[in-house]
């Protein structure tokens, strides 16, 4: 088994980047989901409210993120990693609320233009704890902003049997990944516990609950009822539809594309 892709989302519900190589720390992979856009309550929002997310898109520079209109590539704005506004800020996750700095007033314009509303981002500082849901996360691990877990993993096998269902099939980043596996069986990831990728150690902690953002195209922000509609006929488990596995890793380093995967 093979780990066959990386991905990181630097900015929660904005555009993904694929890796050949990633660092694997914590909180999750290194730039993974560090920046998030708050309201005017510094309260989250993500594309399940806001399709219009779905057409941001983030690149990594030297010097910061490029946050850009995939409409209008030429409409962009830098985020630079070490803030400049860097104001405290009380900032809600779901059921969390947890510490972030504000990174700069040319990209809280930037964004509210873009989205119609007064927004703000945000960054997590490296001291900033948000603990995973402890019933599942046994070593008190933290997390990003990322909805629950550090890691999700899903294999291209799973993906397989479903698109195998759909009249118009999907693409991986409908589900938003961490870490892609080939030469599995079909939900064989339901399975996993203790894991290996290259040199490092993972443990599979819960199944990941499936929500109306993987029915927005990421290309075009368009919602229908697939692919969460197919998925619930036959991965549904009580009042939720589970599609891969959340993660945690137990000894950070460093994670490449190609890497071999191993259950232990």
């Amino acid at each position: 088994m093979t780990l066959s892709e990386i991905w990181i989302y630097p900015v929660k519900s904005l555009g993904g980047i694929r890796l050949t190589k990633a660092n694997a720390e914590e909180k999750g992979l290194q730039f993974d989901r560090r920046w998030m856009i708050v309201d005017e309550n510094n309260v989250f929002i993500t594309q399940r409210v806001f399709q219009k997310m779905a057409l941001i898109d983030v690149e990594l520079h030297a010097d910061g993120l490029k946050i850009f209109s995939r409409l209008s590539p030429d409409d962009f704005v830098m985020a630079p990693y070490s803030p400049i506004t860097c104001t405290p800020v009380t900032v809600t996750v779901w059921d969390d609320i947890t510490e972030a700095v504000t990174v700069s007033d040319e990209a809280d314009a930037w964004l509210s233009r873009q989205l119609d509303m007064k927004l703000r981002l945000v960054m997590m500082p490296d001291a900033t704890q948000r603990k995973a849901d402890p019933r599942y996360a046994q070593n008190n691990e933290n997390v990003s902003f990322a909805d629950a877990f550090p890691y999700l993993i899903i294999s291209q096998a799973s993906l397989d049997d479903l698109n195998s269902r759909l009249r118009e099939p999907v693409t991986m980043r409908r589900f938003r990944p961490n870490f892609v596996i080939t030469s599995t069986e079909p939900f064989a990831e339901d399975q996993w516990k203790h894991i290996s990728i290259g040199n490092l150690h993972f443990e599979v902690v819960k199944p990941c609950a499936r929500c109306v953002l993987t029915t927005i195209d990421p290309i075009t922000s368009e919602k229908g009822p697939e692919p969460l509609k197919t998925l619930s006929a036959y991965r549904r488990v009580g009042n939720k539809v589970l599609f891969g596995q959340n993660v945690v890793v137990k000894d950070p380093g460093e994670i490449r594309e190609g890497d071999a995967l191993i259950v232990h």
